[in-house]
C-alpha cells in the first residue's frame, strides 16, 4: 500500500504524462474532455496532480484511448 506522499506522487506523474501526451498530440483540454465525457476542470486537475476522489481506471483507460496510447505509458 502506497503512503500519501508516495500517492500524491504517483498522480502528479500520471498527470504529466497525460498532459505530455495531450500536447504531443496537439489535443486541446476541452477536446479531450469532451471525447472522455469529463469536465474541462476535472482533466485540469488530473493533468496537475491534484488527487481526486473519482478518478478511476475508466475515467484512465477513456483518457489513453482517446490519446491513442497504452495505459501503461500513462500509470507506469
Amino acid at each position: 500500500m502506497l503512503n500519501q506522499s508516495e500517492t500524491d506522487e504517483l498522480f502528479k506523474r500520471i498527470g504529466a504524462r497525460i498532459m505530455y501526451y495531450r500536447r504531443l498530440k496537439g489535443v486541446r483540454q476541452i477536446d479531450l474532455a469532451m471525447e472522455t465525457g469529463i469536465s474541462e476542470q476535472y482533466l485540469s486537475r488530473i493533468e496537475h496532480g491534484e488527487k481526486s476522489k473519482g478518478l478511476s481506471v475508466y475515467v484512465l483507460v477513456a483518457i489513453a484511448t482517446a490519446l491513442d496510447v497504452k495505459l501503461e505509458e500513462l500509470i507506469n
